[in-house]
């Protein structure tokens, strides 16, 4: 298990008063979530915690922000997402409960409300922890997405900020809204690049449509290339392992033309040279074979990273 700083229980004890209160003759489904409460809010949509009056627990519900409900676009994006993230049955994925309509014919879809620190405030302290207890959160994200992959869904939006580590040792990746999955007739292209920002962080300047991070995108998904596969995702893990080791991302810059052309052409610093902690050799190595501009020249598989990273430490 997991040993981090122990976190507030948010969790309400269960008591009888609670677990066998009666459902009501006739379920109406439209006044099943009550107490909503403000959790965060993203580009384009608000994830609120809420009370499930039928089964009596504090629950997740994602919807669009009111100046989306009505794009098509986004409509189609959050469904999308709803259905990928509850077919990924993973224990590294976050459950996905239920997905509708609400009283006004809007999407939301409902998940498991997890308390935790995400990777990114856990390495905003880095010193604080163990180099062993940062492998372990690498090594559970690879074991989800070596699962997705297998399930053919590519994440595209691998970083610290959608990495959670909860109060009991559980690891998560989260955030599956711009995943990418293909149809069954691979000639059709049904992704939807044009349409996506990039992220480009506080004190960045933007510019362009890029969908993910940019720090944590591989060059093929900064050039939108429509050959895209899964190794995208092996250069997003190897970036954020290489700030896990070093506490430092691969490249770095305020301006968001600058930063790209780095991923695209240069080689960033060994990991272990912008680092005083010793690491092991295959780990080090590791790091930089994933971030290679071919993605060819990459590990052919997350397999092979969770290999590597349990032989090396």
């Amino acid at each position: 298990m997991l040993e981090f700083p122990q976190q507030k229980n948010h969790e309400v004890p269960l008591f009888t008063e609670e677990t066998d209160i009666a459902l009501p003759e006739t379920i109406n489904p439209r006044t099943r979530y009550a107490y909503f409460s403000t959790i965060a809010k993203g580009g384009k949509s608000l994830i609120k915690s809420c009370v499930d009056l039928h089964l009596r627990r504090r629950i997740c519900y994602k919807t669009l922000r009111p100046e989306f409900v009505d794009n098509e676009i986004e409509n189609h994006r959050l469904l999308r997402e709803a259905r990928i993230s509850a077919m990924l049955q993973h224990t590294n994925i976050v459950p996905t409960y239920e997905l509708g309509r609400d009283n006004r014919g809007h999407y939301y879809f409902t998940m498991k409300l997890v308390h935790g620190y995400t990777l990114r405030e856990i390495l905003n302290f880095r010193e604080r922890y163990a180099l062993n207890q940062l492998i372990e959160v690498i090594l559970q994200v690879a074991h989800a997405l070596a699962y997705a992959h297998s399930m053919g869904v590519l994440h595209r939006d691998i970083k610290p900020d959608n990495i959670l580590v909860g109060p009991y040792g559980e690891v998560l990746l989260l955030d599956w809204g711009l995943a990418k999955v293909w149809p069954k007739e691979s000639q059709k292209n049904t992704d939807d690049t044009t349409v996506d920002e990039v992220d480009t962080g506080p004190g960045m300047t933007g510019e362009g449509k890029l969908q993910g991070t940019v720090m944590y995108m591989s060059p093929e998904q900064v050039d939108r290339d429509p050959e895209i596969s899964f190794t995208s995702d092996i250069y997003s893990l190897g970036a954020v392992l290489y700030e896990t080791l070093s506490g430092v991302t691969p490249f770095k810059g305020e301006v968001v033309r600058k930063l790209l052309d780095n991923i695209r052409h240069d080689i960033p610093a060994d990991v272990q040279s912008v680092t005083k902690e010793r690491l092991p050799q295959g780990l080090s190595k590791l790091v930089m074979q994933c971030l290679q501009k071919d993605p060819e020249n990459r590990p052919s598989s997350v397999e092979d990273i969770i290999r590597t990273i349990r032989e090396g430490v």
